[in-house]
């Protein structure tokens, strides 16, 4: 496919990082030379140094040929504008990030009388991440696959679980729960498991259910398997106005702390359902008067990434309240991965995560499979959705005789509106939606998960 990508900070460099290896004929625009260059040379693609609103700038990158147009810009209006262009200059989808609230309740009207194809909002897609995130206190990611039938969740397995020395193939028996264990993180080791496997504490495990099987493994496991009621919330940012309107819908009650007195009063304004306090949340007393001890959930929101996690270092000393940290850099990942500061959650990679997956959803329509893709545990791992094709060589054969590659798992199937979690004796038929993980990178088909020859 023909892509450009207007705007390489965070997103639209990890943009172009996970989808330069995919065969497709990429084109980024910027104004910063020094960023166009560095991606043009590592990442093998066209670099055009300029204003992505500018006719002329988009024509030298491709547009009138282009498939996809992705504006990701600091600036919403800029963004609007490259799409607007794009699309009176070619046939190409469009893609906008437009991150303003004022925008938020205009979005629809937008797009559909500017024929965006899709708006994207990284603080609101970061909102309905933490949303989710609620549901389950005890995962650490929660994703969906199979139309939302099928998730996929991230756990690690504290002292004294019950899951401690337990071998996978004895988890149904044992819990009599539906789920499958299909990667575990053991220190600096990744391993895609057998049934013969057996859990340690500390191991991080990746598993796929159902979401009311997941609910059940959870309360069988002794964890907290509801979603929280109350919130503790420090940061008046983006992400906590979207999120507190949606935990003012579900009737999750919420208390907003901020330090700057006019974003206080504005936020009490726009969010009346909210608790908004006005308060340095860095102040640990502060905390504790508000209710730390007591709330079901710290959410560290702040637009520092220091202060975030600083703020959870501290708060998982005193509670064992469900934790969620907003990391904006996604090199830090690494240097903080050891601290076990709950959830992290970072903005703009799951809106460039979402960005991917629409590229391979239209991708599919032209001979792709790959319906939706996610990273494990720091993309050492990615969990595949394939959409099964008529004359695929998977079809029909029974799981267990399929010459399948190493580190595969074979985990979901989704077949007329239901998702279930495969035995050996179960076929793949065509139609079906099928979750794989696996270790190995560059699947670009289903066929792929067989072995050659």
């Amino acid at each position: 496919m023909n892509i450009v990508i207007v705007g390489c900070g965070r997103i639209g460099s990890t943009l172009v990082q996970e989808l330069s290896g995919e065969n497709h004929d990429i084109s980024i625009i910027d104004e910063k030379a020094e960023i166009v260059q560095e991606l043009a040379e590592t990442c093998d693609v066209l670099g055009v140094i300029g204003n992505g609103a500018s006719y002329s700038i988009l024509s030298e990158a491709g547009v009138e040929d282009a498939d996809i147009v992705i504006a990701v810009t600091n600036s919403d209006e800029l963004n609007l504008l490259c799409c607007l262009i794009a699309k009176k200059a070619g046939k190409c989808q469009t893609l906008a990030r437009v991150r303003n609230p004022v925008y938020y309740d205009e979005i629809k009207f937008i797009q559909e009388e500017m024929g965006i194809s899709r708006v994207l909002n990284p603080e609101l897609g970061a909102a309905y991440e933490i949303a989710r995130l609620l549901r389950f206190p005890s995962a650490m990611e929660v994703n969906k696959f199979s139309k939302g039938r099928m998730e996929l969740l991230k756990y690690r397995i504290p002292a004294g679980s019950r899951l401690d020395g337990l071998n996978l193939s004895e988890i149904s028996v044992h819990l009599n729960c539906d789920v499958l264990v299909c990667a575990v993180e053991r220190k600096k080791e990744l391993i895609i498991p057998t049934g013969t496997f057996e859990l340690r504490e500390r191991d991080v495990i990746s598993f796929v259910a159902r979401p009311n099987d997941a609910m059940e493994f959870f309360r069988k496991i002794g964890e907290k398997e509801n979603q929280v009621h109350d919130v503790m919330i420090v940061g008046g940012s983006k992400i906590a106005f979207y999120l507190c309107k949606q935990l003012a819908s579900s009737g999750i009650h919420a208390k907003l702390i901020d330090k700057r007195l006019e974003r206080c009063e504005e936020l009490s304004d726009q969010l009346p359902k909210t608790m908004v306090i006005h308060g340095n949340g860095m102040d640990h007393n502060l905390l504790l008067e508000e209710g730390l001890l007591d709330t079901d959930a710290f959410l560290a929101l702040t637009n520092h990434d220091e202060e975030n996690i600083f703020l959870s270092l501290y708060v998982q000393e005193q509670t064992d309240a469900k934790l969620v940290t907003k990391v904006q850099k996604i090199n830090y990942d690494a240097m903080i991965s050891r601290l076990e500061l709950g959830s992290m959650i970072y903005p703009e990679y799951i809106t460039a995560q979402y960005l991917v997956q629409y590229v391979r959803a239209k991708q599919n329509s032209i001979g792709s499979n790959i319906k939706n893709l996610y990273k494990l545990m720091d993309g050492r791992a990615e969990a595949l959705e394939f959409h099964i094709q008529k004359g695929s060589p998977v079809i029909g054969i029974p799981i267990q005789n399929l010459p399948i590659i190493k580190n595969l798992l074979i985990c979901s199937i989704y077949r007329d509106g239901r998702a279930k979690i495969p035995n050996g004796q179960d076929v793949i038929l065509e139609n079906d939606l099928v979750v794989v993980v696996t270790t190995k990178k560059g699947l670009h088909d289903v066929k792929d998960i067989l072995r050659k020859g």
